[in-house]
């Protein structure tokens, strides 16, 4: 693991992410992922085996529980659920629920246009808003109107080769196999709660949790929704017959070959080249960071709960919601603009 002190540069004011520290980078096309560990804080629980959305009360409306016999949840930022039969809702906004607590958010988006009806408790399973909607969300916290989504969603699906309309599932549930290959191809590591993510090479996002349990319930919502979406619409076409294959941090067959003609013989030659080539991918998403766009950050507090802070974070170049207690940070959600 190695330590870097851009992390910092990338949570607002004096809000601390000490004791994180970088991993080995995993890439998959177009998108990069940096896995990020760091001190586990007991005491939250889970999103999926926690949290529980118990009714689509109305379009717009829908009730979340927290279901854990102890623990506050802490609402992952921009979660959705898609449900059988019934109305798909994603919400603006993160919040706390304790142990037992059941609230109502009549701010949610409904993201399945013209779709009658809506159910309680049916299967279902839950997604994060995919990036390039996740600005406008924010920005709609707080304000009612369960079709406040559907002409930005539409776009999206436009962009994507699908048809115009405010059906997000157009792209999550008819492209959940091209999706869930991220799934695959990128691998959350023991002890990881929480990630970098860049697409071509430029920042995407920061997801940390307040321990690995958690990180590992939002894996498959973050890597396949959340930034998969962009990465597949960005990703390089096949490389043609003969053509190096993109870097995935692992040296392989040919690559391991090369590393012999250039005197990295032996096992523990392999093993120093491939020290090398990780430090110098590390190097590289530090110069990654340090070309992010930067400018005044503004940070509003939008709920307590006893010494947790819930705010809201804005700015030119980047947006999100955080969790602190004092000045650590313990969840975070923050995404490029």
């Amino acid at each position: 693991m190695t330590s870097m002190t851009a992390l910092d540069t990338l949570v607002p004011g004096p809000l601390s992410l000490a004791g994180h520290r970088l991993g080995t980078p995993q890439q998959a096309g177009a998108l990069t992922m940096v896995p990020i560990a760091g001190p586990a804080l007991p005491g939250f629980a889970p999103p999926r085996t926690g949290l529980k959305l118990t009714r689509v009360a109305g379009y717009g409306q829908v009730e979340l529980a927290n279901r854990a016999d102890s623990g506050v949840a802490i609402v992952p930022l921009h979660i959705g659920y898609i449900q059988d039969r019934a109305q798909n809702h994603a919400l603006c906004r993160s919040a706390f629920l304790a142990a037992g607590q059941t609230v109502r958010f009549d701010d949610a988006c409904c993201v399945q246009q013209s779709q009658g009806g809506y159910l309680s408790e049916r299967d279902q399973w839950f997604f994060v808003l995919p990036l390039e909607l996740r600005a406008r969300a924010l920005d709609l916290r707080g304000v009612a109107g369960y079709s406040k989504l559907w002409d930005d969603i539409a776009a999206l699906n436009a962009r994507h080769g699908l048809p115009r309309r405010g059906h997000l599932e157009q792209i999550l549930s008819r492209k959940r196999a091209v999706l869930t290959q991220f799934q695959s191809r990128l691998e959350p590591q023991p002890g990881q709660l929480g990630a970098l993510f860049f697409l071509s090479g430029r920042f995407a996002g920061l997801e940390i949790a307040p321990d690995p349990r958690y990180f590992a319930e939002m894996w498959t919502a973050l890597v396949c929704f959340a930034y998969g979406v962009a990465a597949w619409h960005a990703e390089p076409a096949p490389p043609g017959p003969g053509a190096a294959a993109p870097y995935d941090g692992v040296q392989h067959g040919a690559d391991q070959r090369q590393s012999d003609q250039h005197g990295a013989t032996g096992l523990a030659g392999l093993r120093a080249a491939l020290d090398r080539d990780r430090s110098a991918r590390l190097t590289e998403i530090g110069g990654w960071l340090a070309d992010l766009p930067t400018g005044p950050v503004e940070l509003r507090e939008e709920e307590r709960y006893l010494d947790l802070r819930l705010s809201t974070v804005t700015g030119a170049h980047l947006a999100g919601q955080i969790v602190t207690d004092g000045d650590r940070t313990v969840y975070a959600s923050l995404f490029a603009r």
